[in-house]
């Protein structure tokens, strides 16, 4: 029997804000709705302490549904989940270019 599988690197920590549901992006330093803010865990360590912020924002009540997820880097260095549902909440709710955060900080695009 082998333990529980850890997540690819590197990887970005996610959630959603307890208060009004939006998506936000560990920044290593505090929650921002900026993905392009997020921590990359490129190590074992950081993805570690991405685990451990997890549970201790979900203690502290500031968000639900917090998961590290794998990503690459696109072109400009940003990082992209490398699945569809988590690149989906990048780019907002919506599926207009001129909406969410694909129109607000440009990413997803």
């Amino acid at each position: 029997m082998s333990g529980p599988t850890k997540t690819p690197l590197p990887a970005i920590l996610l959630a959603n804000n307890l208060l009004d549901g939006e998506v936000v992006f560990f920044s290593g330093v505090a929650w921002s709705r900026d993905p392009r803010r997020a921590m990359v865990a490129e190590d074992e360590a950081t993805r570690d302490l991405l685990a451990r912020e997890a549970k201790a924002a979900f203690a502290r009540n500031e968000v639900v549904d917090a998961e590290i997820v794998d990503v690459t880097r696109d072109a400009t260095g940003q990082p992209v989940p490398n699945h569809f549902r988590e690149r989906f909440k990048i780019r907002g709710p919506s599926v207009r270019p001129d909406l969410g955060k694909q129109a607000e900080f440009g990413v997803g695009n």
